[in-house]
């Protein structure tokens, strides 16, 4: 039977999900087999498997870290919004309906057995398991009823490490109040702290650190420095949605690319390998000021695509990108984005929206229905015309038919994507973790802006930032101690 760690924090977007994955790739470097759980997941950036079932990003992430293939056991529910209240519903890979939160939350406890049953499995066939918690233990709110965190740990039998942002103020406070809210059953297989983000001298922390392990009787496990050149992808749209505004613009830059934040924006990872690019201006948008500039607009991956396109229309985004495709910038649309550039989105099961029907941005001729059963299949394509091979995943309802030109072809022939002149979009989700045609879109406008073409390089690698990350982590933290917490 595996030995275990549980990873939680004093909030979301601690870094648990970052952590657990250095701690994955430093226990398989240190020769153990190794597998990531996190028992539910809710996140809108989601990944499909080589058994076409559905998991969260965060655990393929750490998956690969591990060395080891996505399994859907590693997140046995995963949580989709699509609106302020009600959320897609995900066990085992397999959507299972839209629920209201007080309606799964009456549902939660007949998923306790798929998660026992998922874990046992991983527990079996591995030395390690490295576990991931959700928000906070002490959110008072939803103890009762919940699948994640201590109810987890009691399970698993594991050590609890309880990570903090100090990036965000009142670390210390956070440690000590999440500390005095737990249970004394809690309190004993809470093993202690680490300190994440923090910039400059870690010794300036010293009184803090002792009074925090004087008061909780518990240790501080490590100070982890804040990352700058380390880039694994991120699974929750905080830090997304907290660097809006923040992208800095290098003049000395020749192409800039402007991403469209919508309301329900989903798979945001897909765009990633952009901030690694040399000559690119990568940003996000949330006014449709900041995309004048762009030489390319993306539309992304939506959760819910109708109320997106309403957004579009009441922001006056829709305007400005019409206006720019006259200009013969280049207008991309990924998954929900693309349905948006066609010409008709219908709901006549009403998965997304009560209205039935929305028209789109008609700058392509697409007409999508969104039907019943979920398309969740990885994916391997061609791009027409250049000769790339490209692999990826999709995600999605729509079924789009097109009078467009074909773009991408997949190996089964079908279109998977159209373009006209310089609008493109389709449904194939991480085509931009394909570096040649990453470097082949960004060459066509640097040819259109009389710029010389550069030559394709592989300048986003996770495994190599995967171990970078570890590194990192092997100084900061007291591994011999998590060992020891381990029984190992």
């Amino acid at each position: 039977m595996a030995m275990s760690v549980m990873i939680q924090g004093t909030c979301s977007n601690a870094g648990k999900s970052i952590i657990a994955a250095g701690l994955c790739r430093i226990f398989l470097e240190d020769g153990y087999s190794v597998a990531p759980f996190k028992s539910q997941n809710m996140a809108l950036n989601s990944f499909v498997t080589h058994d076409n079932l559905e998991m969260g990003r965060a655990q393929v992430t750490q998956a690969y870290a591990c060395g080891v293939r996505p399994d859907v056991k590693m997140n046995p529910v995963l949580l989709k919004p699509s609106s302020d209240t009600g959320c897609q519903v995900i066990v085992k890979g397999k959507p299972i309906g839209t629920m209201h939160f007080k309606e799964y939350s009456a549902k939660r406890n007949e998923l306790i057995p798929v998660i026992k049953e998922c874990y046992d499995d991983l527990n079996r066939k591995n030395d390690i398991i490295v576990i991931e918690g959700a928000g906070s233990p002490a959110e008072i709110n939803l103890k009762r009823e919940g699948i994640v965190n201590m109810f987890i740990a009691k399970m698993a039998k594991a050590p609890v490490l309880i990570v903090g942002d100090i990036d965000r103020g009142g670390v210390f406070a956070s440690f000590i109040g999440t500390y005095m809210l737990l249970d004394k059953s809690e309190k004993r297989i809470t093993k202690g702290f680490i300190i994440n983000k923090f910039r400059g001298d870690p010794s300036l922390l010293e009184p803090a650190i002792n009074f925090t392990e004087k008061k909780t009787g518990k240790n501080i496990y490590g100070v982890i420095p804040y990352l700058t050149d380390i880039r694994i992808p991120d699974e929750d749209s905080v830090d997304f949605k907290i660097n809006i505004g923040k992208n800095k613009y290098d003049p000395g830059k020749d192409i800039n690319i402007a991403l469209i934040d919508l309301p329900h924006i989903s798979n945001f990872t897909d765009f990633d390998p952009f901030y690694n690019e040399k000559d690119v201006n990568f940003y996000i948008v949330n006014h449709h000021d900041k995309t004048i500039n762009a030489d390319i607009v993306i539309l992304p991956g939506s959760k819910n695509v109708m109320d997106d396109l309403h957004y579009l229309k009441k922001s006056g985004f829709d305007k400005v990108i019409i206006d720019l495709s006259k200009k013969q910038k280049m207008i991309v649309g990924i998954c929900g984005g693309y349905q948006m550039l066609g010409n008709v989105i219908e709901d006549p099961y009403e998965i997304e929206s009560a209205s039935g029907y929305v028209e789109g941005l008609k700058l392509l001729s697409l007409r999508t229905v969104l039907e019943k059963e979920k398309s969740l299949e990885q994916t391997e394509a061609t791009c027409i015309g250049v000769d790339i091979d490209l692999t990826g995943y999709e995600i999605h309802h729509g079924k789009t038919e097109s009078n467009e030109e074909p773009f991408l072809i997949t190996n089964k022939k079908d279109v998977i994507g159209v373009k006209k002149g310089y609008i493109w979009g389709t449904y194939l989700h991480g085509i931009f973790d394909n570096y040649k045609f990453r470097r082949y879109i960004i060459n066509i406008i640097r040819e259109q802006k009389k710029l010389k073409p550069l030559p394709a390089e592989n300048s986003y690698n996770l495994d190599r930032e995967i171990s970078k990350l570890a590194d990192v982590l092997r100084k900061s933290l007291a591994i011999d101690k998590i060992y020891k917490i381990m029984g190992l």
